[in-house]
């Protein structure tokens, strides 16, 4: 079994964190469950809130949907999830995993799904059941590409591995998301 280790500072972002996040995260956690799973998007017509990743190396975070408005942090790590809360015109308002977020041009995320293993040691196995072999093994952080979910269980690929891993110690994907 071979361990997979990447090396993921925390610092996805660097600057400082506004009032206007705070304002934001608290906003959202007011919601009931419900009225956050059944609101769509007010451009895209696609459910909020929902997981998509970062394009680029280095995407501004602004603290409002324009060129205008001043940049408050910059994501660092190209293929980090970040999940999309708001939409105006052609920004998305996101959020990161520590509940850092902002506006950030719609042409800067990718729709392929990734997650963040927030378990460290975390094991691959070869199908979605824990008695199953171990594929290999990812440190906390990690950022891999989602495959397949059911309902407990997600498909990822890391570094050229492939395996199972319980959706529980992953940040990216929602508890009751199944994909196909």
């Amino acid at each position: 079994m071979k361990k997979l280790s990447f090396r993921a500072d925390r610092g996805s972002v660097r600057g400082k964190r506004g009032f206007v996040t705070l304002v934001t995260v608290l906003m959202m956690l007011a919601l009931p469950p419900a009225a956050q799973a059944t609101e769509k998007g007010s451009v895209t017509n696609l459910p909020l809130p929902r997981y998509v990743s970062i394009k680029s190396g280095e995407v501004n975070v602004r603290r409002g949907p324009s060129l205008t408005h001043r940049v408050d942090w910059v994501f660092t790590r190209k293929d980090m999830p970040v999940e999309i809360t708001a939409e105006y015109g052609h920004w998305r308002r996101v959020r990161d995993r520590d509940g850092a977020g902002g506006w950030v041009h719609y042409s800067l995320l990718s729709g392929t799904r990734t997650v963040i293993v927030d378990q460290d040691m975390l094991a691959l196995h070869s199908s979605p059941d824990p008695t199953a072999p171990a594929t290999a093994k990812l440190e906390q952080n990690v950022v891999a590409r989602l495959d397949d979910c059911t309902q407990d269980w997600c498909r990822l690929s890391a570094g050229g591995y492939r395996g199972w891993a319980p959706k529980t110690a992953l940040w990216g994907v929602k508890a009751d998301e199944v994909l196909d």
